[in-house]
């Protein structure tokens, strides 16, 4: 799967919390256009956190069109995420969209691509993006090893990213599903 330069999301599940977090920064080539951009937001009357990495533009349409599934589906994330890359996939217009995307409920974390993947990780951690996995490693460790909860986790881990990585900075946004 493709990774997009330019961004870093992380969502991480532990105990009865879902985080996803992401950082601000977007570029142009080599150049930081935007340092405080919001790629992360809440869906279907904030039980749904999505994030995404790859075209803005892009990125809007796919928040869209899976809200509009959500909504079509009673809030069901697993058949609406499914739906959703059926169609990103099929159609002519959709399919090149270029942007990945996570989203997540109180149960269920995915990845959704523009190829007709929708991944659930092993694990209750995913990353996406150019610094996705570093992030990923260091959320992978903090969940392993301490007793932090899921919104410090992804916290520290894209702080952990944007010391690695040259297209994430430490403008960070989270937002938390549950407890």
């Amino acid at each position: 799967m493709e990774q997009f330069k330019g961004t870093t999301i992380i969502c991480v599940k532990k105990d009865n919390q879902v985080a996803i977090g992401g950082d601000g920064q977007v570029t142009l080539g080599s150049t930081v256009i935007k340092s405080n951009a919001k790629k992360i937001r809440k869906l279907y009357n904030d039980k749904v956190a999505v994030g995404f990495a790859g075209a803005t533009a892009d990125a809007f349409t796919l928040f869209e069109k899976l809200e509009d599934k959500l909504n079509e589906y009673a809030g069901n994330l697993t058949r609406a995420a499914v739906e959703l890359a059926k169609e990103w996939r099929t159609d002519k217009i959709l399919r090149r969209l270029e942007a990945m995307l996570i989203a997540a409920d109180k149960d269920s974390i995915y990845l959704i691509s523009g190829n007709g993947d929708v991944l659930s990780p092993d694990e209750d951690v995913c990353a996406i993006g150019s610094g996705g996995n570093y992030a990923l490693s260091a959320a992978k460790a903090m969940i392993r090893f301490t007793s932090l909860n899921a919104e410090t986790i992804a916290k520290e881990s894209l702080k952990i990213a944007s010391e690695i990585c040259i297209y994430t900075n430490n403008n960070i946004t989270i937002e938390t599903l549950g407890d």
